[in-house]
């Protein structure tokens, strides 16, 4: 009788042993190549969450480096402009910066609108009279902010539908799996851990593909959500320091 059970719970031992090894990825991985058609909803999802990762860290990278070159460069660039003690060499100056430079091109923005009120004023247009220096200089600064700003939201849309979709996405992974192995006991009418645990492990690995894919994407938006934040409120300042110059021809500080 002891014999018995104990080959019995040897038995019970390996059928557990063989379980955790079948609720792994790669026992996954290896079920959907085999079995295409029967686990064509988890191709469906893995794909898209792959797309999903990809898609967010080429954007994580993308805005990452434009941080990083913004930071180095605004300082520089602003500096540059006021440290300039001739308007004209100074705008010369913004006009050798890069064209991705954004403080150059609103400094810019508000120069040719200047020039083209001064040039207007004498003309037979009306602009001089219809707008002073000031309001037209403040609407030329006014867009050239709201374009500027509008480039740094790049890839923050997808980040964020990344951070919250990705989850419930491999949730949907989940549930279908979890369904299907439930058809398979009941059709076989075996429920013992080794016929449970590998389809619901198998199932529950989407979800947590999904959590690893929208982690960093949430993590990503919130830090480049706090920096664009702070560029766009460094564009602000130099908008008004710009304004006051162009229309009265001195800054004021």
């Amino acid at each position: 009788m002891l014999q018995e059970t104990i080959i019995a719970a040897a038995a019970g031992g390996n059928n557990a042993a063989s379980a955790l090894t079948n609720m792994g990825f790669e026992h996954l991985i290896t079920e959907m190549v085999q079995k295409p058609g029967e686990y064509a909803v988890s191709w469906a999802v893995l794909l898209i969450l792959v797309a999903m990762s990809a898609m967010s860290w080429y954007w994580t990278v993308i805005n990452s480096l434009k941080s990083v070159r913004l930071k180095g460069q605004a300082d520089r660039v602003v500096s540059t402009f006021w440290e300039t003690p001739n308007a004209q060499d100074a705008i010369r100056l913004m006009e050798e910066q890069p064209k991705n430079e954004p403080f150059s091109k609103i400094a810019l923005d508000a120069a040719q609108a200047a020039a083209h009120h001064q040039r207007a004023e004498g003309s037979s247009t009306g602009l001089g009279e219809a707008l002073s220096r000031s309001e037209f200089v403040d609407r030329a600064l006014r867009q050239a902010v709201t374009r500027e700003s509008a480039k740094l939201q790049s890839g923050m849309t997808l980040l964020a539908t990344v951070g919250a979709t990705a989850p419930f996405v491999g949730l949907l992974g989940t549930v279908w799996g979890i369904y299907g192995a439930l058809i398979r006991i009941g059709a076989t009418g075996q429920a013992s851990i080794d016929a449970v645990a590998g389809p619901v492990g198998e199932a529950l690995i989407m979800t947590a593909i999904g959590l690893f894919v929208a982690i960093p994407a949430v993590f990503a938006y919130n830090f480049f959500s706090k920096t664009n934040s702070s560029t766009i409120s460094k564009f602000d300042t130099f908008a008004h320091d710009l304004h006051d110059f162009f229309a009265t021809g001195s800054r004021v500080r």
